[in-house]
């Protein structure tokens, strides 16, 4: 079940965003941050290149015009205790997880000083963002790795502890580029959870309130398995082909959102979809 946090602010990103035109997601993120007076710490775990990725997100966000902008560089768990990364999370007002491998970041931070505090200050009401592995980190179980461009198996995918920022769901990334809707219905059957959401590159879903909305170039694509009335999980083997039925899918593109809470989708208009018949999901 997806939790309720009416204070949660998160911007996450399908991976590959604007970083030199008009950044709509950046912008957003600083926007959100507190615009030119914003604090902005940059996580930079996920990378094997920390200064070259850390230094062109400082670029980005100084150009849009964040006041202070710094690189919290995790080689180890025992550089997440550091008192000098602590104090900048304090003080912070928006902390940024670059892409690279997800796995690099739950290996390093899960369960340490930097994770707890960033979980505090969240919690607080500070934005949080990531990017492409940033974005997959933000359920408490994501996806760590899997075949992209296949139908749904067992096989597919694998799933690890997240970072917990929005549980209950599953997050993919570089969606549509990369044909991982089999991935992300592997990952609901597995997991199990209720809603997948599938983030398009130089796209992000941004989550307030209890709301999502859709900003950026591509789309969101929703896999909402609330009322699903079948699934062949407890029948197959592990290279077989998995089927979902009365899964319902959405797929939402800049200015539209969705309900959270009800799990209904609402339309740039304002007004709320109607979403009462279900579409089946089955691979043959």
């Amino acid at each position: 079940m997806v939790e309720s946090n009416s204070k949660r602010q998160l911007v996450i990103i399908g991976g590959a965003e604007d970083k030199d035109g008009d950044c709509i997601i950046l912008r957003d993120f600083v926007r959100r941050a507190g615009g030119t007076k914003a604090y902005i710490v940059i996580i930079t775990a996920a990378t094997e290149l920390p200064r070259e990725v850390g230094e062109n997100y400082i670029r980005v966000f100084q150009r849009l015009g964040a006041e202070n902008v710094r690189i919290i560089d995790t080689e180890t768990r025992e550089d997440a205790s550091s008192s000098t990364a602590l104090e900048a999370i304090n003080k912070a007002s928006g902390i940024f997880f670059t892409g690279g491998n997800q796995a690099r970041i739950t290996s390093i931070l899960k369960d340490t000083e930097i994770d707890l505090g960033i979980h505090k200050r969240f919690s607080e009401g500070i934005v949080i963002g990531g990017t492409s592995a940033g974005a997959a980190v933000m359920p408490d179980v994501m996806i760590v790795e899997g075949d992209s461009e296949t139908h749904p198996r067992i096989e597919t995918v694998e799933m690890g502890p997240g970072l917990g920022f929005l549980p209950g769901v599953v997050i993919d990334q570089h969606f549509s580029q990369r044909g991982r809707l089999g991935r992300l219905i592997s990952a609901l059957i597995l997991q199990p959870a209720v809603l997948g959401f599938g983030i398009d590159e130089n796209t992000a879903m941004v989550v307030t309130n209890n709301q999502v909305e859709v900003i950026g170039q591509g789309a969101v694509t929703i896999v909402d398995e609330s009322e699903a009335t079948y699934n062949n999980m407890g029948e197959i083997l592990k290279d077989e082909s998995l089927a979902i039925c009365g899964a319902k899918l959405h797929i939402l593109p800049h200015g539209f959102k969705f309900d959270l809470k009800t799990r209904q989708p609402i339309l740039n208009n304002g007004s709320v979809a109607n979403v009462s018949v279900p579409v089946d999901l089955v691979s043959t």
